[in-house]
């Protein structure tokens, strides 16, 4: 009994990657206002009944959950525990019988967005000794099915884009990289691993990063050449994250060292006076969609991310101001007086400002991230 006893306590843990040495103190003030936040964010837009938020996407949704749940992580609260077995992508998971082929509708980007808010979830249940195997066994079965979308024909290797095969691009393989790293850090499973290898071998040889270090969207298909499209501030993270899994979990801290070049690009080429702004953003006529709205956030959450799998104070002090400034100019420009936060941080709003739940959400990992890894 006692040895039963002894495997129940430590197997939640098991899921989460260990803690090195390095962790310094979290903000407890930026984590009120964060909290602050995401309690508008769900009683202004979270439709308990449906599990949605307003006009919400599949992929928009999962980052939202995957954010309150990072938030409750940080902060050691339990404010939005209900959610994500509220949630529709919690009710997916929880029901034996989801046809995932038609939850997912082909999209293998949005998959692995799932994947992400899954563990998360997990993550947060396995630390209060709740059950979690819904979420696990739910996040494998996706990944293994974006897996099979790993294709060498066209353009040397990569997932597709969708399940309809017509396009190979930065952000689908960036998440592959992710959740293939991390999911050998969790699982220990060396297929994870071979993937990570394989992805980022093939990702570094692809030509989707540019002269400058950033991402561009995704490759011609018939030149198998970068194809010059947005460099979507999103794409610049997300590989950043990966890499520090990748990092952590082969021990090449070279890594990071490549993580570090799309951040650093980021901070020197898309922002205006040290302020993230994406290619719609204007405070006066913001063009930015539903899914543009939230990529700013996607970055600083994904900064967090990597900083968590690098764990150094030199790493760290190289860009805590600079997400400390992300959060002061979403207190001032962003930030409404109920705390919608609008899609424009780099301005005052000038009437074209977008105000929505995925404004909110992106703004909400910004302060999160600020929580962890700004100046406090």
């Amino acid at each position: 009994m006692r040895l039963l006893y002894l495997i129940s306590a430590i197997l939640p843990f098991l899921l989460v990657v260990q803690a090195r040495p390095y962790r310094r103190a979290q903000c407890t003030a930026t984590l009120d206002k964060a909290t602050a936040v995401a309690k508008r964010l769900q009683s202004a837009y979270f439709d308990p009944i449906l599990g949605q938020y307003t006009n919400g996407e599949l992929w928009t949704d999962a980052n939202a959950v995957e954010d309150l749940h990072n938030l409750m992580l940080a902060a050691d609260s339990n404010d939005f525990f209900a959610v994500a077995d509220l949630s529709w992508i919690g009710r997916a998971a929880l029901f034996p019988f989801t046809d995932w082929n038609i939850f997912l509708g082909g999209s293998n980007d949005d998959a692995q967005w799932l994947i992400l808010a899954y563990w998360k979830i997990a993550d947060y249940k396995a630390a209060r000794g709740l059950d979690y195997s819904a979420y696990t066994s739910s996040a494998a079965k996706i990944y293994e099915m974006v897996a099979g979308q790993w294709d060498d024909t066209n353009c040397g290797g990569g997932v597709w884009w969708s399940t309809e095969h017509t396009y190979k691009n930065a952000i689908t393989n960036e998440l592959f990289l992710l959740t293939s790293a991390s999911g050998y850090l969790r699982f220990h499973n060396q297929t994870y691993l071979d993937n990570a290898q394989k992805e980022w071998a093939w990702l570094s040889q692809s030509g989707m990063r540019n002269s400058d270090g950033l991402f561009n969207d995704g490759i011609d298909l018939n030149t198998c050449q970068n194809n010059g499209q947005t460099t979507w501030i999103y794409n610049q993270a997300v590989v950043a994250s990966g890499l520090g899994a990748l990092g952590v979990a082969t021990g090449n801290t070279s890594l990071f060292d490549q993580a570090e070049v799309s951040l650093d690009a980021t901070m020197a080429h898309l922002t205006a006076d040290g302020i993230l702004k994406e290619s719609c953003d204007d405070p006066a006529a913001s063009s930015c969609d539903h899914d543009q709205q939230i990529f700013k956030g996607i970055w600083t959450k994904h900064v967090q991310y990597y900083l968590d799998q690098a764990n150094s104070a030199s790493r760290t002090a190289k860009y805590s101001s600079f997400l400390g400034a992300q959060y002061n100019a979403i207190m001032t420009n962003a930030a409404d007086a109920e705390l919608d936060i609008r899609n424009v941080w780099y301005a005052p709003d000038q009437g074209g400002s977008i105000t929505s739940p995925e404004s909110s959400t992106s703004g909400l990992a910004a302060i999160v991230a600020d929580a962890k890894y700004g100046p406090c």
